[in-house]
């Protein structure tokens, strides 16, 4: 078989990092990458080559294009973190070689996944189940394993209660589908009503609406009635800086994303000295190799069963092919039904 040398891609514009912080939601994602071929690079010893299937649209893909997220950018180089794939040849090595024909869940560690072929390091490769979905299989590493890690977190805190904002996200649904069955309790804070009961039925113990007017009470009422030790937060705004005050002794506020664009002001920082109180950030991509083999492996196993069984599922809001996608994206996530998936 003949290996393809170049590739149809959406590539990177710019390199580096921006100048100064960006938008959660840049105005045009022409600004940032444009379609074109990319050359695939000869393939190393433990590296793959990958045909793509189907790679989604994250939050983090649009902080990372903008220049703001927590790696460079390489001109010229495919966007994309994941996607799902079926792999094609090998660079040598034998957990590469072993892999060859397999459909397979992959980050874009070599070159982006927003491309027709991808260059990925094979142990950062998932072989998949035949019974998942492509669209699973696409958003298989970065949503699912935060949520088994955030969730970590939360045990760890020994509470069985914790806030979750941005809780009709797919992230968000995930956690609250993981949490109902570890028998863990949700405070659920979303923007709109419009998902209030999805939510509860997915298992959330409460849900706190932050645009209503009584929110404030609501939110004090539901702290102090369940305790929660941890907040789970993707936002970053004033909503979630007060959310963290109201919370009891020893909270722990743990920031995985940055979607506000806005700067809350933190007026009570004397909590973290007399009550005990502190704020981290989680990022997988430090998580994921600190994580011991066997506990990674049995991570992995758990994902897809839960995704092939049901208990899990992607919701796609659109499926755009490169040629679309560009002037596609943005339009597709503006109703945030779900994930926007890129096809070659």
């Amino acid at each position: 078989m003949t290996l393809p040398t170049t590739t149809k891609a959406l590539t990177l514009r710019e390199g580096g990092y921006a100048a100064g912080p960006m938008a959660a939601v840049p105005e045009s994602m022409g600004a940032h990458v444009q379609l074109g071929d990319m050359p695939l690079p000869a393939l190393k010893p433990g590296q793959v080559l990958i045909q793509v299937i189907m790679a989604p649209v994250n939050p983090s893909d649009l902080f990372f294009v903008q220049g703001s997220y927590g790696q460079p950018r390489v001109q010229g180089n495919a966007a994309g973190f994941e996607g799902v794939g079926r792999v094609l040849a090998s660079g040598g090595g034998k957990t590469a070689d072993a892999l060859i024909g397999a459909r397979v869940a992959f980050l874009g560690t070599v070159t982006g996944t927003w491309a027709a072929h991808a260059v990925s390091d094979a142990a950062l490769c998932i072989p998949l189940r035949d019974d998942l979905r492509d669209a699973d299989g696409a958003a298989l590493i970065v949503n699912p394993l935060t949520a088994v890690a955030l969730l970590e977190r939360v045990r760890e805190a020994g509470s069985d209660a914790f806030i979750l904002n941005a809780a009709g996200s797919q992230l968000g649904r995930l956690i609250l589908g993981l949490a109902r069955d570890q028998g863990l309790k949700a405070l659920a804070v979303i923007r709109r009503d419009r998902d209030a009961q999805a939510l509860r039925d997915l298992g959330a113990g409460e849900v706190l609406v932050s645009s209503a007017p009584d929110f404030t009470a609501q939110a004090g009422a539901a702290i102090k009635a369940h305790k929660p030790r941890v907040l789970l937060d993707a936002v970053g705004d004033q909503v979630t800086a007060d959310l963290f005050f109201a919370m009891p002794s020893g909270a722990q506020w743990v920031i995985y994303g940055k979607m506000s664009d806005e700067a809350p002001k933190l007026d009570q920082l004397g909590q973290l000295i007399f009550m005990n109180k502190r704020a981290e950030g989680f990022w997988l991509s430090r998580w994921l190799p600190a994580a011991p083999p066997d506990r990674r492996q049995a991570v992995i196993e758990d994902v897809q069963a839960r995704f092939a069984s049901g208990k899990w599922e992607t919701r796609v809001a659109a499926t755009l092919t490169l040629e679309q996608a560009v002037d596609g994206i943005l339009p597709a996530m503006a109703d945030s039904a779900g994930k926007v998936m890129l096809t070659p």
